[in-house]
């Protein structure tokens, strides 16, 4: 009797510390931690790409502008529309770009109390110019060949020298603009004659 008395006793005894120790095991149990998730490393754009970099290559085009003569022999006022074609080629050598180019220009110059009228210049081209990116300014020479009608029915030679601009628009597409000086000694027998045309250009390179 006394042996079942001391079993109830700690069987009444170890019930409360078995549910305490239960809650204890319980209550210590954390919920688990879930890490964030790491940030995606950042995407770096691509160098901008240099277009016009190198202007190595052949050109062909057209280009309009004005003309205006100066000559003892004519009017002060003698000028007019020029157009016409062009064709060179380029050799870019990082920072100094050398060249080549053909043109010929018919123009809507005359005098009429002379009755002169310059029919076409045509022009063999040196070009210096300087590697800016997809712009290239540069300086241009070379002899030039004029054609006259009317009282003075002549073709004779003289000499040429300028400026020029050229802009990149796309990998085939160039515009410009050029100034140019021209000089004609005693053209055809008659008296010197100075020449002044500025021109926009479109060129398509290839």
């Amino acid at each position: 009797m006394k042996t079942t008395s001391t079993l109830i006793r700690t069987s009444m005894l170890a019930a409360p510390l078995a549910m305490a120790a239960g809650m204890a095991s319980a209550g210590g149990m954390a919920e688990p931690v879930i890490a964030p998730a790491p940030a995606p490393a950042p995407v770096m754009a691509p160098p901008p790409v240099r277009m016009g970099s190198d202007w190595t290559g052949f050109y062909a085009g057209g280009q309009v502008g004005y003309g205006q003569l100066d000559s003892d022999a004519l009017d002060d006022d003698t000028n007019g529309l020029t157009y016409g074609v062009h064709a060179g080629y380029l050799y870019d050598l990082g920072t100094i770009v050398l060249g080549a180019e053909l043109d010929v220009d018919g123009t809507q110059i005359e005098d009429d109390a002379a009755d002169i009228a310059l029919d076409s210049v045509a022009r063999a081209k040196l070009r210096v110019g300087y590697d800016a990116g997809v712009w290239m300014p540069y300086l241009t020479a070379g002899v030039a060949r004029a054609t006259t009608s009317g009282a003075l029915d002549e073709t004779d030679d003289g000499s040429f020298g300028g400026i020029g601009l050229d802009y990149q628009l796309s990998n085939n597409i160039r515009v410009g603009g050029e100034v140019l000086q021209h000089q004609f000694e005693d053209f055809g027998g008659a008296s010197d004659i100075d020449a002044t045309t500025a021109s926009a250009r479109v060129s398509f390179s290839f």
